[in-house]
């Protein structure tokens, strides 16, 4: 019996040591995002290759968390809310590891937009809006999954509509400078780029907050509606 008990601490901990992990992953993609917002604005070409260096870590701890799974599955063969667990991990650092890839994404283009002698450099404003609501979510996601609050993580899945809303606004602006001024296409096309990876984190901190749910009430919460959800963590 006391060896039961002793293997069953050992395995709680394994478990919490991969939660961590994933909120270090998580705090790591979170500044990567930050900080290539960050780069672009400021046309900071150092800043720009740190992230684009990063990116590496952040892959880095993908593979790590990726192994620790794989041997708790093989050695503890878990069931139930363990394995859902432990399935939840295994598709959030999927997810981080593509926020690190579009982070990435937006480092390089910072690189393009700010290196590109124009008479007019493009306003940065709406993509700071937009990314500031991109990066709350994957914040609020992270902290979701840490406490297993099931109502931060239906906000999370409200607010990507407002992500949508910022691109969409942003598509609109970029087609109007294109029209009035063909000079102003190359630029709108890198800004389009910028805006669809920011986009594209909105989708990704949306999925981890919806494997919250899962992990919490066993019911796959993909492709099903806001209100769904809503009732769901409600019920």
């Amino acid at each position: 019996m006391r060896n039961s008990e002793h293997t069953s601490k050992q395995f709680d901990a394994e478990l919490e040591a991969v939660r961590v992990r994933v909120l270090q992953m998580g705090g790591l993609v979170e500044e990567q995002i930050k900080l290539a917002v960050e780069a672009l604005v400021s046309g900071d070409f150092d800043l720009s290759n740190r992230v684009i260096e990063n990116d590496r870590q952040v892959n880095g701890l993908e593979v790590a968390i990726d192994e620790d799974c794989s041997t708790i599955i093989a050695r503890r063969q878990p069931t139930a809310g363990d394995l859902r667990m432990i399935m939840t991990v295994l598709k959030t650092i999927t997810d981080l590891e593509r926020i690190g890839d579009e982070a990435a994404k937006i480092a390089r283009m910072a690189k393009l937009v700010n290196s590109s002698d124009r008479l007019q450099q493009p306003r940065f404003n709406e993509i700071r809006r937009m990314a500031g609501i991109a990066t709350e979510m994957l914040h609020k996601s992270l902290d979701a999954f840490a406490r297993l609050d099931l109502h931060t993580s239906a906000d999370v899945v409200r607010q990507d509509q407002h992500v949508d809303e910022e691109f969409r606004s942003i598509v609109r602006q970029l087609i109007t400078f294109m029209m009035e001024d063909p000079r102003t296409i190359s630029a709108s096309i890198e800004i389009l780029f910028i805006a669809k990876a920011i986009e594209r984190i909105g989708d990704h901190s949306k999925n981890i907050s919806e494997y919250v749910i899962y992990m919490v009430k066993g019911k796959d919460m993909r492709h099903v509606s806001v209100e769904e959800i809503e009732r769901e963590v409600m019920g």
